[in-house]
């Protein structure tokens, strides 16, 4: 039986799908994973920058993660107060803005097969806010790495971000994240 050539799709850059076409056979996919385009430590370099796509905060982003946190504040749940406000309107969480901008950053891939731990927050600003409506994406900039001189097989890289409001075309929040990363292996 002879197997036509396969065609490929990816699935967020994770996995493969070969599709194949035999004679007498209905179409047959396969599944395997296969390497993304993640970087080790070794591969950042001081001072390069990374855009992610943008995001925009939806009311239901607001309302579950209200629900998920326990976060009714008026600010983020109650219009017709907030129409009285300097805001004009409800605003989202400033954590939720700082999460998203950790989800965006996932969506580059590249840390999602050599990032060991979230190793923490440094000085992070909450700028100006973030209504609901508006879209957001993040310029992340290689702050420092560290190669660990206990553990050489890793190492903490620190990457700046700003989360740019494409709406009000200002910085919304700013600050440096941590990461635990894989060194490269020894060849």
């Amino acid at each position: 039986m002879k197997i036509k050539t396969p065609m490929r799709l990816s699935l967020s850059g994770k996995f493969l799908f070969d599709i194949l076409r035999a004679p007498g056979i209905k179409w047959k996919a396969t599944l395997q994973e296969v390497r993304t385009v993640s970087k080790y430590l070794d591969e950042y370099v001081i001072g390069e920058k990374y855009v992610t796509p943008g995001r925009t905060i939806t009311e239901t982003d607001v309302v579950l993660f209200a629900g998920m946190t326990g976060d009714y504040a008026r600010v983020h749940t109650n219009e017709n107060e907030m129409k009285k406000s300097q805001f004009g309107t409800r605003i989202a969480h400033g954590l939720l803005g700082l999460a998203i901008a950790h989800g965006l950053f996932f969506r580059l891939d590249l840390i999602s097969t050599t990032a060991i731990a979230f190793a923490g927050i440094e000085d992070w600003k909450f700028l100006s806010p973030v209504f609901f409506g508006n879209t957001i994406h993040c310029v992340i900039e290689v702050a420092d790495v560290i190669f660990s001189k206990s553990k050489p097989d890793r190492g903490i890289l620190k990457l700046k971000f700003e989360v740019f409001n494409e709406d009000t075309g200002k910085i919304a929040q700013a600050g440096i994240k941590s990461l635990m990363m894989m060194r490269k292996p020894a060849a």
